[in-house]
């Protein structure tokens, strides 16, 4: 088994320094990477966390002057990114630290794309067919620090944001744009609620089942997604009842990582939903997933008859069948006090006509297992709306 509490470098698929304490460790990265003054992107709810000032302190210590971005939505959008873009280049900044959780790295690796060329934000979607014509010198160094064990998107410069004009979340990214560092530290994520810490880590459940999900043969992206189930299922619960267990949260915070590399194969229709339901309705992405997860399992059951096995040996259920499965989920959520309906997020009934539309239109939905209408997605949400498990 491995020893959470020590430090280690892998360079698969980019340079990733795990340990506690190596958050300390930013300024020396920023001068390796030739960064000088970099702007720190993080989200409105983490800009008074301690894990900040302390990057900024380091930077500081090394030399580097740096500011702060933080105005930021909890579901980022096109109008925060124009934002930080116009900090970013009023501030001479010559690198992006994207902090955070989701929103703080999906608006920080966004700047990254567009802080140093004139291309349209919505040039870089990940639906259309060719990326725009740039070289690697035409986008913002990066170095990405998760501080919730969730989102997993520190590998990659894909970001989810809302398009403020059509009302729904759209994914972006570059081919050639690639984070040149991810620092993965438990002890800044020690201080997270236990709330967000169920809520995201139920994020990063969701990423690592539904891709396992995808029927595409992909062995890479499937024994990670395996083994993050591995290391949530037997750690979320204590990392959310004992916030200090620095073993869970690294373990949460290798599983998270993990499963969002897994997810470059695909996600499924708890994304779809969720992605549209959070353009409209602005809820936590990962508590969406959570509510969501139960009825789509059920949803595309006959589709997983021989996936369930492995699932359920990762999960170390003594049973390998779909009703073991499903139960240790619902079992999981209902210890973590997920609600259980999507009124309880306070999504209005009235919009889940519109986000059945939209949910059809999203990239996770083709890779689901399952095929799907309009009609059978709104017909989840109907379900989901009082009581998804």
């Amino acid at each position: 088994m491995p020893n959470f509490l020590t430090g280690a470098d892998w360079t698969f698929p980019i340079p990733i320094r795990y340990g506690p304490g190596r958050l300390s460790e930013i300024g020396a990265a920023c001068k390796q990477f030739n960064i000088t003054n970099p702007l720190i992107v993080t989200d409105r709810g983490s800009r008074d966390l301690p894990f900040i000032d302390l990057v900024g302190s380091v930077c500081h210590s090394n030399g580097l002057p740096n500011a702060v971005f933080s105005d930021v939505s909890p579901n980022p959008t096109d109008e925060d990114i124009a934002r930080g873009k116009t900090v970013f280049n009023n501030g001479g900044h010559d690198g992006v630290i994207a902090i955070g959780g989701g929103s703080g790295m999906d608006a920080g690796k966004a700047i990254s794309l567009v802080g140093r060329n004139d291309a349209d934000l919505w040039d870089f979607d990940y639906d259309q067919p060719e990326s725009p014509d740039l070289s690697p010198g035409s986008f913002v160094p990066l170095i990405c620090v998760p501080t919730t064990a969730g989102t997993g998107a520190e590998t990659e410069s894909t970001a989810m944001l809302t398009d403020t004009v059509q009302g729904v979340k759209r994914c972006i990214w570059h081919t050639t744009q690639k984070p040149l560092l991810a620092i993965l530290d438990p002890e800044v994520t020690v201080n997270l609620p236990a709330d967000l810490t169920a809520w995201t880590g139920c994020d990063a459940l969701v990423h690592a089942i539904e891709a396992f999900s995808v029927p595409d043969w992909n062995p890479l992206c499937d024994g990670l997604a395996l083994e993050a189930i591995r290391l949530i299922s037997g750690s979320l619960e204590s990392a959310v009842a004992h916030g200090d267990d620095l073993e869970a949260r690294g373990a949460m915070l290798v599983g998270s990582c993990l499963a969002g590399i897994s997810f470059l194969k695909g996600l499924g229709l708890v994304h779809a939903m969720s992605h549209m339901v959070g353009a409209a309705c602005d809820t936590h992405h990962g508590l969406t997933n959570a509510v969501l997860l139960p009825p789509v399992l059920l949803y595309n059951k006959n589709a997983l008859e021989e996936k369930v096995p492995l699932i359920c040996k990762a999960m170390g259920l003594p049973s390998e069948d779909f009703h073991s499965m499903y139960s240790s989920v619902v079992e999981l959520l209902d210890a973590l006090e997920i609600p259980r309906g999507l009124s309880d997020l306070d999504v209005p009934e009235s919009e889940l006509d519109s986000i059945a539309q939209k949910a059809y239109t999203d990239a996770a939905r083709s890779t689901n297992p399952v095929s799907s209408t309009v009609s059978e997605i709104r017909d989840i949400l109907g379900q989901s709306f009082l009581s998804a498990r």
